[in-house]
């Protein structure tokens, strides 16, 4: 496959203006990359995403961690799940009040607050994630995991649902060479 638009979802206290995004741009050139500020709280966060794809028709999705949660449950569309974060509210509950955003976001906003509200709801949506999942779902999506994730342990669960894995030597950010040497070949096989 030869994305010519790719959504890309980032992770948990991120933005569209996280380097994944621009890292999309230079290997997929000259695709089109679209990386939305995603809000916290999935009430808003969901709703936004599915209305970004209709708009957008995204070839393929990218999402990173907390993104590849979101970008697994977006039906329809080829995507790779890269440390993709499947029990979010346990992570959250983790980092309950006022957390600072890693990057800048295009509202300006530097702060945001994780509720048990906003926990319970990552919880519900959770229990339903897999729902829904037809042949053509578990063709086209993937996961790609790093060998030495310090945050997120998914790999075998996504593998039940999911069965094209890969792994790439590193820790849950990849970096540019990682996405080169392991995303790019995994997207070809799409």
């Amino acid at each position: 496959m030869i994305p010519s638009r790719i959504l890309f979802i980032h992770g948990f206290a991120s933005s569209g203006a996280y380097k994944t995004a621009d890292t999309l741009r230079i290997l997929f050139r000259p695709c089109e990359v679209l990386a939305p500020d995603v809000p916290i709280g999935p009430s808003d966060a969901l709703p936004l995403l599915q209305q970004t794809c209709l708009s957008f028709q995204p070839d393929l999705i990218v999402g990173l961690s907390l993104g590849g949660f979101w970008a697994q449950m977006l039906r329809g569309y080829a995507k790779v799940c890269i440390n993709p974060d499947l029990h979010v509210s346990r992570l959250l509950r983790t980092r309950l009040g006022v957390n600072e955003y890693l990057s800048p976001r295009k509202d300006g906003e530097r702060t945001f607050s994780v509720t048990e509200t906003i926990c319970a709801a990552y919880e519900e949506l959770e229990t339903t994630q897999f729902r829904s999942i037809g042949e053509w779902e578990r063709q086209h999506t993937a996961g790609l995991f790093a060998t030495d994730d310090e945050i997120v342990h998914c790999h075998g669960e996504f593998a039940l649902h999911y069965p094209f894995t890969r792994f790439y030597p590193g820790r849950h950010l990849p970096t540019f060479p990682q996405l080169r040497d392991h995303l790019v070949p995994l997207v070809g096989l799409l």
